[in-house]
C-alpha cells in the first residue's frame, strides 16, 4: 500500500474543510486542518442547532422550559379527554316500589360508572346499593348462577342477575323489573310463595315403597338410568321459565309451570323411585300439566341452559302410554279417593 506525500494530504483536508464550512458546520480532520469559528453574521449558514450554540444559557433553559410545558399541557388535556370518556355514567332504569308509602310504583333512573364496576347486573345494583340509594331491594346470594336468588327481567328477558353481563354501549338505558306477573313485596322482590308450594305438592323427594332397606345401603342405579337425569337436577328453581311462560300468567293457581313440571318428570325417571304410575297420575290433570302449549319461552330464557318444553312433552307422551283406555278407570278411581282425603 503506497502512502500519499504530506503535502497531498494537507491539501486534501484543507479542502474538506472549505466544503464544510460552506455547508454550515465545522470539521476538524487531524491535527493538520484549521479551526475556524462559524461567522454570527452569516445568518443564512446557520441550522437550528447552530443558532441555539450562540444562545445563552438563559435563553436555552426558557425554551426548554416552555417546551416541557407545552408538552405536559398537552399530555393533561388528552387524559383529560381520554377519562371523560371512559368516566362516562351509563343509566340504569330500575323499578321501584315501597308498600309501605302507598305510592304507585315507578321507575328510577340511576346513572354508575361502569368502568369502576364489576362485569354483571348484580354488581352494578351492589354498586347502587353500596354508593347511591341504600333503599334498593333485591335478592342475592352465591353471585355464581347456583342460588337462583337474583332472578329478575333484564331488558325484557327473564335471567339471573350475577349471570348477566352489562351491556357496555354507554348510550343505551338498561331496564330492570322484577320477574313478571308476580305480587311484588318491594322493589325486585317477588313474592315466591305459590311457586314454592306448587314445588311442594309434587314431593321433590326419593319415595321408597321398600321401607327395610332405608339408610342401610345405597340405591344403585345403571349408568343408562343415571343419564337420564342429565338437564333435570341441574335446574336451581330461580322461576325464570315458569314467570315466563304466558300460560303461566293466565292460570298462575293451577297451572304448575315449567320449573316445576320438570321436577317432576325428574323423580318420574328416577328408577330408584318406586312411586313412579302415583307421580304420573298425581299429574294427569287438564290444568296442571296440559296448560303448556309449547310456546318455549321456559327454554328461551332458562339461564343453566335447560329444556322443560322437552320434559313437560316426554311426561306428556308419558301419560299417554300409563293411562290409556283400559286404565281411565284407575285413574278416576285415584283421583276419587284423593278427593275424598281432602274433604
Amino acid at each position: 500500500m503506497t502512502r500519499l506525500p504530506r503535502v497531498a494530504c494537507v491539501a486534501n483536508m484543507a479542502r474538506i474543510t472549505r466544503i464544510t464550512r460552506a455547508m454550515g458546520t465545522i470539521v476538524t480532520v487531524g491535527r493538520t486542518a484549521p479551526k475556524r469559528a462559524a461567522d454570527p453574521h452569516n445568518y443564512k449558514q446557520w441550522t437550528f442547532s447552530n443558532k441555539r450554540r450562540f444562545m445563552s444559557t438563559a435563553q436555552n433553559a426558557t425554551m426548554n422550559q416552555a417546551t416541557e410545558k407545552n408538552e405536559s399541557v398537552k399530555k393533561k388535556s388528552d387524559h383529560a379527554e381520554n377519562s371523560i370518556q371512559q368516566n362516562e355514567l351509563k343509566k340504569f332504569s330500575i323499578f321501584r316500589y315501597n308498600p309501605q308509602n302507598n305510592k304507585r310504583p315507578k321507575m328510577e333512573t340511576f346513572e354508575v360508572d361502569i368502568d369502576n364496576c364489576g362485569p354483571m347486573v348484580l354488581d352494578v345494583l351492589i354498586k347502587i346499593k353500596d354508593e347511591i340509594d341504600s333503599t334498593l331491594s333485591f335478592r342475592r346470594s352465591c353471585r355464581e348462577g347456583i342460588c337462583g336468588s337474583c332472578a329478575m327481567n333484564i331488558n325484557g328477558k327473564n335471567g339471573l342477575a350475577c349471570l348477566t353481563e352489562v351491556n357496555k354501549d354507554k348510550k343505551e338505558v338498561t331496564e330492570i323489573h322484577p320477574l313478571p306477573n308476580l305480587y311484588i313485596i318491594k322493589d325486585l322482590v317477588p313474592d315466591l310463595t305459590n311457586f314454592y308450594n306448587q314445588y311442594k305438592s309434587i314431593d321433590p323427594w326419593l319415595k321408597r315403597k321398600t321401607k327395610k332397606e332405608k339408610g342401610q345401603k345405597e340405591f344403585y342405579q345403571s349408568i343408562e338410568d343415571r343419564k337420564k337425569l342429565d338437564g333435570l337436577y341441574e335446574c336451581i328453581m330461580c322461576a325464570s321459565c315458569s314467570t315466563s311462560c304466558p300460560s303461566y300468567w293466565w292460570n298462575p293457581e293451577y297451572y304448575l309451570g315449567p320449573a316445576t313440571l320438570m321436577q317432576a318428570y325428574r323423580w318420574i325417571v328416577d328408577s330408584r323411585d318406586e312411586y313412579t304410575k302415583e307421580r304420573l297420575m298425581e299429574v294427569n290433570d287438564t290444568m296442571k300439566l296440559y296448560r303448556c302449549h309449547g310456546i318455549m319461552n321456559c327454554t328461551l330464557c332458562c339461564p343453566k341452559g335447560l329444556d322443560p318444553a322437552k320434559a313437560i312433552r316426554n311426561m306428556k307422551e308419558l301419560v299417554q302410554e300409563n293411562f290409556s283406555k283400559e286404565n281411565i278407570k284407575s285413574h278416576a278411581n285415584y283421583v276419587k279417593e284423593k278427593m275424598e282425603k281432602t274433604k
